[in-house]
């Protein structure tokens, strides 16, 4: 029988890449930190006081509206008895607004 040889010294692990954090930007660069944002039912949306801008991420496209005095302070979704394709109304100072009310930019 063969004797056991030493074991080898183990090698240094190759550094690991960072992890995605769920709070990493989506939004497009230039624009200020959102004063409201959330998610529902697969869209997102980030409301930019500063730049006036409302923006809305759906279906991995990412739109930008124009919300001129508005303040948009939160977001709901209506969904069709018949499946998909809901509306989104976000919720302003001066009151509901739809997203086809604003200016697509």
């Amino acid at each position: 029988m063969k004797p056991m040889e030493p074991m080898k010294p183990m090698q240094p692990m190759a550094p690991m890449a960072p992890m995605q954090s769920g709070s990493e930007d989506w939004w497009p660069k230039g624009l200020s930190q959102p004063g409201s944002s959330g998610a529902q039912n697969g869209m997102r949306y980030a409301f930019f006081a500063e730049q006036r801008r409302l923006v809305i991420e759906q279906d991995g496209a990412v739109t930008q509206y124009d919300t001129g005095d508005l303040r948009i302070t939160g977001v709901s979704q209506q969904q069709p008895s018949g499946g998909n394709g809901g509306s989104a109304r976000f919720t302003s100072q001066h009151g509901e607004v739809a997203l086809g009310d604003l200016k697509r930019l």
